[in-house]
Parts: C-alpha cells; structure tokens; sequence
C-alpha cells in the first residue's frame, strides 16, 4: 500500500460526516430511481445491464490515498476486503491495501485506464443521433424493453433505412439485431473496442458509472455519485431518443427523425460528453496514482 506518509488521514470528525452525507444522498437517489419490486423500464438498466446493487451505491469508499483515524472497531471500512488496519504516528488508522488490490485487481485496472484515456484521443463523432436503440429493434418481433413503439415497426425500420448507422460503441452494437448489424458504418469486436470508444458516446458516458465501480475502493463515494447522475442524465437521453414511446413514465421525445430532433440530440450529447471528460480523467489519474504507488 501507499507508504504512510503518502496518506491524507481524517480524524472521526472528518470521516464520519462525509460517510454519513454519502449514505443519506445515496439512499436519496435509490428512492428515485430504483423501485424494488417493481419495474422501471429507463431506470432499472443502472441496476441490472450494469450489475450495480443498491448496496454499492450506499456503500463508502473514501478513496485511495485516504486513511481513516479511529478504532478500527468502529470504522464500517475495515470489515471491507481490500483494505486493512496500519499503525500510524496518529494512532490505528484503516486505508485501502493497495498492494492485495492491485495484485488482484491490477490487470483489470489497467485495462480500464487503458480503454478511458483511449476514448479521450479517438475521433470524438456527434452524429450517431442514438440509432443504436432503433437498430437494436429493427425487423424483430421481440424488441428488448415492454414499451410501445413510439412508430410501429415498420415506421422504426423506415427511420433505420432512411440514416447511416454510426454507432463506435461495442456494448451497443451487439445488442444489434442481425439485419441491422450490416447497416453499421463499423463492424465492432469486443478486440477493437478501445478502437473505437470515443468520449462523444452517449454509452461510452454512462459506462463510467460502470468503471467507476469497478475501480472499488480506489474511487470516492463522491465520485462515484458523480458517475451515476451523469449515468442517469445520458439513460435519459438514451431513452428519450429511442424508438420506444416513454412519454406514460415521465419523459419527454427527441424526434431523431426530423432536422430538428437531431440538432437537439446532438446538443444535449455534446453537454453529456462535457461532463463526463473531467469525470473520465480523474478516473484515470486515480489508477495511474494507485499503480505508482505500488511501483
């Protein structure tokens, strides 16, 4: 792990606050967007195509290079895997154990700083117009959300024919049904992904809610709440600009189909990657610190 002198230590009175402040706003946003026993056909993708559980919105994490001063007995973070208890001048402290992290975890780490700070120098395109949903129910009778279309089948397949389809993101493009997947302007592999991710993507996005889990204890919870507002304004988006009819939970339509749907897609896309580059390059930063620290 970081050597002790490289750590910011928060005494009780500092630790606490912010571990209770996470928990409250958390459980704030779960009673906004997840509806246990339920069905939310936009919001429930956050909780289920990304395996996030409630749980790890709730749970703390006050980032690598972080140790918290007190009992160990009753700091919650203790009993967490990857870290663990190191005596310090200030008295018992509990901090990430970097070294069992990154022999665990280092690989896939890595990969993922790889794929984000990739995506930050690709080509950065703002005219997908969110096709990748109308591909993904074009010419089937077994489209993947229970939501109307907002017009029909063969209105949806009129669109699909009538753009170039130009989605860079794999994760969506395999949900491609076979007739559409031709239509794409790339044929994506899961092998060129870093390739082709690019920091316009409204998916490549709302993925760093995703990385930003995966990367565990390395992350603050702040951040990580960050990730997720951003995640649910680019589900929003994704949804609003679908083929799928969403107007009966709440949300409003962007025509892609007209001159001027686009131009309003292309505008709140463009707001979306904004936010999501300084996210994204603080999640980097974070990995090539953990990994320096280990070196």
């Amino acid at each position: 792990m970081a050597s002790l002198s490289a750590l910011t230590y928060l005494t009780p009175e500092e630790w606490k606050p912010r571990h209770a402040a996470h928990v409250a706003a958390a459980e704030e946003r779960l009673a906004r967007f997840r509806h246990p026993g339920g069905y939310h056909p936009v919001y429930d993708f956050l909780f289920e195509y990304y395996p996030i559980r409630p749980s790890h919105l709730t749970r703390w994490h006050p980032g690598f290079g972080t140790a918290l001063l007190g009992e160990p007995t009753d700091i919650p973070q203790a009993e967490y895997r990857d870290y663990r208890v190191v005596d310090t001048p200030r008295g018992p402290a509990v901090a990430v154990d970097l070294d069992a992290l990154w022999t665990r975890r280092g690989e896939s780490f890595t990969y993922i700083r790889d794929l984000m700070a990739k995506s930050t120098v690709n080509p950065t395109s703002f005219d997908c117009f969110g096709l990748h949903e109308w591909a993904m129910v074009y010419k089937t009778d077994t489209p993947r959300h229970d939501l109307p279309l907002r017009l029909g089948a063969e209105g949806t397949n009129t669109v699909v024919e009538a753009n170039r389809i130009k989605c860079t993101h794999y994760d969506a493009f395999r949900f491609f049904t076979e007739p559409a997947r031709p239509l794409n302007l790339t044929v994506l592999t899961r092998e060129s992904q870093p390739d082709h991710d690019q920091a316009g993507c409204v998916h490549a996005t709302m993925d760093l809610y995703k990385w930003a889990w995966k990367l565990g204890p390395l992350v603050p919870g702040e951040l990580f709440l960050e990730a997720f507002d951003l995640a649910v304004k680019a589900r929003t988006l994704d949804m609003e600009a679908s083929p799928y009819d969403c107007r009966e939970w709440g949300f409003g339509v962007v025509l892609i189909e007209t001159s001027e749907g686009k131009a309003e897609y292309v505008h709140r896309q463009r707001a979306l990657a904004a936010e999501g580059n300084p996210l994204r390059q603080r999640l980097v930063a974070l990995v090539d610190a953990a990994r320096a620290a280990t070196l």
